[in-house]
């Protein structure tokens, strides 16, 4: 038997896997914090990839809009904020002529309390800070995307601004391929209508983690970005621990896909078999605080399962389902035809979780080990459970055969497997 350790909540839990059977362990590579975090993005801005400096960019009577993200993201804004003003002051740009908008494409707005956690209280004090509204009345029409014709309306303060800036975070995302750069126009300052036409794209094969191929989603914020004209942004890569193990600054695409290719050599794992089974956890706390945030363990890990294989998530979920619009479209539509249509008629954030567990489920069958009630488990989200992860592995066996190889995956919200055949790697 090998003992292999998965996060679960704020502890672990031990799966013994006979030897026989094991493929192995599949995990992110490591990669140690800069030294200094707030350094190592002064060193990006003074270092901008494909671009001026943005000192250089900026003019004394300049008005700039700054996006950061709300309170539903982890970004380090603070970090990347602080000396975004420095440049900007060295330019001779005046802080009442800086907002801070944050991008909460449909989400609410941001508490003053969360604002001064977000960008810090030296932040708030300096520059007026924006809560996007989507649904507001003064958006303004920056133009039509050109692929899919979709009608971009954006901020009025973001729009009317001289010079506009974005920070964000880079690692992956569902439809979107990964998140950061063009993600912080589109959706994060743009109109309800121009974002639910953008994510209704998600039903393309093409729009997936990890991909930016002929990916619809990811070309239309790409175009939608150009209309705003951006001018800079400040991007970084984060460790599994969530410290900045690098920055990168400079011009809309070429910084992102730098930081694009970061992410993949940190994250990215490529494997010559599939398994019969896979055990995944989603990493712990606070990756697994709810089945709508462990989902994205799951996932990412389905390339490396066999078609028909059993997949075992590990997640505690102490905080249940998570969303409301996921539990409801899983109880009042429970099909994928049904969810699909409900997509394209009227996209609402959430709902892409239950397409994405019904589409999981006609290709595998899932065993859940958490704290979830077996109701809501079975009855709503068509999981099979089980209390404990050896009980779950012992299903699995029934269910695939005794002779079944197995990859585990300890920190499968940070991780994605990628087949390669041999001949192909």
């Amino acid at each position: 038997m090998v003992d292999v350790w998965l996060p679960y909540g704020k502890t672990d839990v031990c799966v013994r896997v006979p030897a026989r059977n094991l493929l192995g362990t599949i995990e992110p590579t490591d990669r140690p914090a800069a030294a200094d975090p707030r350094a190592e993005v002064e060193r990006a801005l003074k270092e901008p990839i494909n671009s001026k400096r943005l000192f250089e960019i900026a003019k004394p009577e300049s008005k700039v809009a700054i996006v950061v993200d709300d309170a539903t993201r982890k970004a380090p804004s603070e970090t990347m904020l602080l000396p975004v003003l420095a440049e900007l002051n060295s330019a001779g740009v005046k802080d009442e002529n800086v907002a801070v908008i944050f991008g909460c494409g449909t989400h609410r707005a941001v508490k003053p309390e969360e604002a001064s956690a977000l960008i810090g209280v030296e932040a708030c004090k300096r520059v007026k800070t924006v809560s996007h509204d989507c649904r507001a009345a003064d958006l303004v029409n920056i133009g039509s995307t050109k692929t899919h014709g979709n009608k971009v309306f954006v901020n009025k303060v973001f729009a009317e601004a001289d010079v506009r800036v974005l920070l964000g975070d880079v690692g992956f995302h569902y439809y979107a391929g990964y998140g950061g750069g063009r993600k912080s126009v589109l959706p994060a300052v743009c109109g309800e209508e121009t974002i639910k036409q953008n994510h209704a794209l998600l039903l393309h094969a093409s729009a997936r983690t990890g991909n930016l191929e002929d990916n619809p989603v990811h070309r239309d914020m790409i175009e939608a970005a150009r209309l705003a004209k951006v001018d800079f942004i400040v991007n970084v890569v984060e460790n599994k621990k969530g410290e900045i193990v690098k920055a990168f600054a400079g011009d809309l695409e070429q910084a992102f896909m730098e930081a694009v290719k970061l992410v993949d050599e940190l994250y990215r794992v490529m494997v010559d078999r599939r398994a019969d089974i896979l055990v995944v956890s989603a990493g712990g706390a606070p990756a697994d605080m709810n089945l709508y945030q462990a989902y994205k363990a799951l996932d990412n890990v389905l390339d490396a399962v066999k078609r028909g294989g059993v997949i075992i998530l590990v997640a505690e979920c102490p905080e249940g389902h998570g969303n409301q619009v996921f539990y409801d479209w899983m109880s009042r539509l429970g099909d994928l035809k049904n969810v699909e249509h409900e997509i394209k008629r009227n996209f609402v954030l959430g709902g892409h979780k239950a397409y994405y567990l019904l589409k999981a489920l006609q290709n595998h069958q899932i065993i859940l080990v958490s704290s979830l009630p077996d109701y809501y488990a079975t009855s709503i989200f068509k999981l099979k459970t089980a209390r404990a992860v050896n009980d779950a592995l012992g299903e699995a066996f029934k269910m695939a055969g005794s002779a079944s190889r197995v990859w585990a995956v300890p920190q499968g919200s940070y991780t994605l497997p990628v087949f390669k055949a041999p001949e192909e790697a």
